[in-house]
C-alpha cells in the first residue's frame, strides 16, 4: 500500500471539502481561510486513489503555514488515518494542530500527536428560543457607507434613542451559518442588553435564511453567560497543540 500526500489547489480538494462540511454539520470557523487565500491544501492518495485532503494555515501570521486545521478522509479509508496523518505532517512540516473539538477526526489526531493542548475559544450552537424585552428598546439595522464588508450585517440596539449595544452577523463562514458578534456599551452593562441583542441577532439570522452560531474566548465569562442565557448551548471548543517532536 502506497500513501501519498500532494500539495494541490483548492479546486482539486473541493469535492472532499463539501463532504467534510456535510458530515460534520456545524459552523466551521476556519472556512474563510480558503476564500481569502490564507491556506494551502493537500490531496491524499492510497495506491493512486484519492481518499481525502488536508489543509494548513498560519497560526499566528497569515503568511505562515505552520498549523494543520483540516484533515478529512472518506469513511472506507478512515482506518488508515494515522498513517495518512503522519505522511501529511511530513509533507506540510506543520508545527501545530488547531481544530474544533466537534471535528472528531482531527481532534483525535490532536490528542494523539500533540502536546501542550489548550482550549482557546468556546463554540456555541442555537438550542432554544428566548423572549426577552426591555422597555423602549429596539434593534435597528446600521446604515453605513464606506468600508463595510459585504458579508457583515451590522445592527445596533437603542433605548430611548440612545445606542446601548451594537453587533452583527458575519457570513464568511460555511453557509448556512451566521456568526454572531456583539458589544454592550460600558455604562450599560449588566442590565440585560447583552442577552437581548443576542436574541434579536438570532432572529435576524433566521429571517435571512441562515443558522445563528457564536463563539467567545475561553476566559470571557460575561459573554459566555449572555450567550447561554439567550438560548445558545456549548457545542465545542477551539483547541490547539504543538505536534510532538516537531522542529521549531
Amino acid at each position: 500500500m502506497e500513501i501519498k500526500t500532494i500539495k494541490s489547489g483548492l479546486e482539486e480538494v473541493q469535492a472532499f471539502r463539501i463532504l467534510f462540511l456535510q458530515e460534520n454539520n456545524f459552523q466551521f470557523i476556519h472556512n474563510k481561510c480558503h476564500d481569502y487565500g490564507w491556506a494551502d491544501t493537500y490531496l491524499f492518495f492510497i495506491d493512486d486513489v484519492k481518499i481525502g485532503y488536508g489543509a494548513v494555515w498560519g497560526r499566528s501570521r497569515r503568511e505562515d503555514r505552520d498549523a494543520i486545521f483540516e484533515f478529512y478522509i472518506i469513511k472506507p479509508y478512515r482506518k488508515f488515518a494515522n498513517a495518512v496523518f503522519t505522511k501529511f505532517h511530513a509533507a506540510s512540516a506543520a508545527l501545530f494542530i488547531e481544530c474544533q473539538s466537534n471535528d472528531l477526526l482531527l481532534s483525535s489526531m490532536l490528542f494523539e500527536y500533540a502536546q501542550n493542548i489548550n482550549a482557546e475559544s468556546i463554540l456555541f450552537e442555537d438550542h432554544f428560543q428566548t423572549y426577552f424585552s426591555l422597555a423602549d428598546t429596539v434593534l435597528q439595522k446600521k446604515m453605513t457607507e464606506g468600508n463595510v464588508r459585504d458579508d457583515d450585517r451590522q445592527y445596533f440596539l437603542k433605548q430611548n434613542d440612545e445606542i446601548v449595544a451594537s453587533g452583527g452577523l458575519m457570513l464568511n463562514y460555511n453557509m448556512p451559518y451566521a456568526d454572531i458578534y456583539y458589544e454592550v456599551n460600558e455604562n450599560h452593562r449588566q442590565k440585560g442588553f447583552g442577552s437581548l441583542i443576542v436574541q434579536e441577532l438570532k432572529n435576524q439570522a433566521y429571517k435571512m435564511g441562515t443558522v445563528p452560531a457564536a463563539r467567545c474566548n475561553i476566559n470571557n465569562k460575561i459573554s459566555k453567560s449572555a450567550l447561554l442565557k439567550s438560548g445558545f448551548k456549548i457545542c465545542g471548543h477551539i483547541l490547539n497543540g504543538k505536534i510532538k517532536n516537531a522542529e521549531n
